[in-house]
């Protein structure tokens, strides 16, 4: 038998175009998956950050004032004071659920607030420079003034809370 030196390499071709398009068929499908997720995902809640100024607080009117303060299942009498102040909103957006953190110490530099920097929650802050303010309580022998200090918000440009 005589040999002509020529190799039917025709299985190999087939091969190799087999693989090749299966890997575009994978990278189109990949690219379909990824645009059609993008149109269908919701836009991404961006915190925006809320300027606060002229923090201060006040004793609660009497019809807000009535309450306890409990810990480790001990009830103690409350003292109620209102967090007062300014929030700037600089987004030219309504924001919704702006989370207020801040620390609050007595007379004697005593936190009366331990383990929480969340101190409060503002439901709505217009654009612009807009008055504040919420409700605290803390145990009724706290030594006055209070110290208000490094207090800061942030909240969404969507309602996020029902």
């Amino acid at each position: 038998m005589q040999t002509t030196g020529f190799v039917d390499r025709t299985p190999y071709y087939f091969a190799i175009l087999t693989m090749l398009i299966r890997t575009l068929f994978t990278l189109a499908a990949a690219i379909c998956l990824s645009l059609s997720t993008w149109m269908i995902t919701p836009a991404a809640l961006a915190i925006t950050p809320i300027t606060l100024s002229k923090i201060g607080y006040k004793d609660c009117p009497p019809e807000m004032a009535k309450g306890a303060v409990t810990s480790g299942g001990v009830t103690q009498d409350a003292a109620c004071f209102l967090i007062i102040g300014k929030a700037e909103n600089k987004s030219g957006k309504t924001v919704y659920d702006a989370d207020v953190y801040g620390r609050i110490y007595d007379a004697d530099n005593n936190n009366i607030l331990p383990n929480r920097g969340r101190v409060g929650l503002i439901e709505q802050v217009p654009p612009g420079i807009n008055d504040f303010e919420m409700r605290i309580t803390a145990p009724a022998n706290t030594s006055m003034p209070l110290q208000l200090k490094k207090f800061k918000a942030s909240g969404f440009t969507t309602k996020i809370r029902q």
